[in-house]
C-alpha cells in the first residue's frame, strides 16, 4: 500500500519550499560569480577564484588596455589628436551613444536586444521640441516640460518594447524591430516631416556648456553610468537583472516576478533614450524626425566591445564606458589621420565583429570554468 502522505498537501508544500530554497541558491550562486566573489571570500578570506579574476581582465582590463594603446596610436599619427579643444570633441561626441549605451546595457544583460532606440529617440526629440517651442509657460518651465515629455514617451515606449515581449514571450529583436518602424513614423507624423528649431537660447546654451573644461553633457553621461552602475551592482533589483540573463527558470522558481524586471529593464532603456534625445537637441539646436538613425546600432556595439554577452547575465557598465569611449576615440582618430568616411565604416564594422568572436570566447572559457 502506497504511503499516503507523500502526496498530502503537507508534503507539496515541502517539496515547493525545497525547490525555491534551491533555485534561491542557484540566483545567489550566479550573481556571487558574476560579481567575482568565491565561498573563501564569503567566509572571511582574502582571495577570489582565478576564474573570476580572469573574467574581469577580459571584460573591463582588456578593453581598458586596448584604448589606451588606440589612444598612444593615434597621438603618435595624429599630432592634434591630444590637444584639449580635441578631446573636448571627443567627450561630446561620446556622449549621446555613452547614454544610450547604458540603458542598452541593462536589455541585453537580461538576454534582450533593443532596435528601435534611435527611432524612438527621434520620437521624443519631436515631441520634446512641440512642447520646447510653446511660448504659453515661461521659458524655464518649457524646457523642464519638454525634459518631462521626452522622458515620458521614451519610457512609454520601452513598456511597450518590454511588455510585448515578456508577456507574450515575443523575441525582443522582432517587437523593438516593430517599435522601430512605429516610432520613426510618429516622429515623422508629429510635425509633418518637419524639422523643429529656434528654441530657446537657455536651452541651446546647455549642449556647449562646460565645467571645469569638461563637457556639461558629457558630466549627465557620466552620472548616468555611475548610477546605473551602482543598481546593477549594490541593488537586488541589479542582481536578479543579472541572474535572469543567467537563468530566469532559477529566478521564477526562486518566487520573483521575471516579467516585472525584463519589462523594467526595456522602460531603463527609454528612459536614457528620453534623456538622450533632449540632450542632443540641446547640441544640435534642432529636433529633426530623422535623429538618431543608426543609433541603436552604436549603442548596442559599445555595449558588446565593452565585454557584455548578448546571451545575458555577463557584463558590466564600466565595461560598456569603455566601449563607447573606444568607439569615439576610434572614429575622431580615424578621421584625423585622414581615414575616408566609407573605410571608417568598415574598420568600425570589423572590430564589432571582433568583439563578438571575442565574446563567444569568454563564453566558452566561463562554461569551461564551471
Amino acid at each position: 500500500m502506497k504511503n499516503a502522505s507523500c502526496h498530502s498537501p503537507t508534503a507539496s508544500i515541502w517539496q515547493l519550499n525545497r525547490r525555491r530554497k534551491i533555485a534561491a541558491a542557484k540566483v545567489e550562486r550566479i550573481v556571487d560569480e558574476n560579481r567575482g566573489i568565491s565561498d573563501q571570500a564569503k567566509l572571511g578570506g582574502s582571495k577570489t577564484p582565478a576564474k573570476a579574476v580572469l573574467q574581469r581582465v577580459l571584460r573591463e582590463a582588456g578593453i581598458g588596455i586596448a584604448l589606451v594603446v588606440l589612444i598612444a596610436i593615434f597621438s603618435a599619427f595624429a599630432p592634434h589628436f591630444m590637444d584639449e579643444s580635441n578631446v573636448t570633441n571627443i567627450l561630446t561626441q561620446i556622449t549621446i551613444n555613452l547614454i544610450m549605451a547604458t540603458g542598452m546595457t541593462f536589455v541585453i544583460l537580461i538576454g534582450g536586444i533593443d532596435l528601435s532606440v534611435g527611432s524612438v529617440m527621434a520620437l521624443c526629440a519631436m515631441v520634446a521640441g512641440l512642447v520646447l517651442k510653446s511660448e504659453s509657460v515661461p521659458v524655464p518651465v518649457a524646457i523642464a516640460a519638454a525634459g518631462l515629455a521626452s522622458v515620458i514617451v521614451g519610457m512609454i515606449c520601452g513598456f511597450m518594447n518590454g511588455f510585448v515581449s515578456s508577456f507574450w514571450n515575443v523575441p525582443s529583436f522582432i517587437v523593438t524591430l516593430g517599435m522601430l518602424n512605429i516610432a520613426r513614423g510618429g516622429a515623422l507624423e508629429v510635425t509633418d516631416a518637419r524639422t523643429l528649431f529656434e528654441f530657446p537660447n537657455m536651452f541651446n546654451n546647455f549642449g556647449t556648456a562646460t565645467l571645469f573644461g569638461v563637457p556639461a553633457i558629457f558630466l549627465v553621461a557620466l552620472s548616468l553610468v555611475l548610477l546605473g552602475w551602482f543598481v546593477l551592482t549594490r541593488t537586488v533589483f541589479g542582481r536578479l537583472i543579472y541572474s535572469i540573463g543567467n537563468n530566469e527558470e532559477a529566478v521564477r522558481l526562486s518566487g520573483h516576478n521575471t516579467f516585472t524586471f525584463k519589462v523594467a529593464a526595456f522602460v531603463i532603456s527609454g528612459l536614457t533614450v528620453g534623456i538622450g534625445a533632449i540632450i542632443y537637441m540641446a547640441r544640435l539646436t534642432i529636433a529633426s524626425p530623422i535623429l538618431g538613425t543608426g543609433f541603436e546600432l552604436n549603442a548596442i556595439a559599445a555595449v558588446i566591445i565593452g565585454g557584455t554577452s548578448l546571451n545575458g547575465g555577463r557584463g558590466s557598465l564600466i565595461g560598456t564606458f569603455l566601449g563607447a569611449c573606444l568607439i569615439g576615440v576610434l572614429a575622431d582618430g580615424l578621421i584625423l589621420i585622414g581615414v575616408g568616411d566609407f573605410v571608417r565604416q568598415m574598420i568600425t564594422g570589423g572590430v564589432i565583429i571582433l568583439a563578438v568572436i571575442l565574446d563567444s570566447y569568454r563564453a566558452r572559457i566561463a562554461d569551461r570554468a564551471q
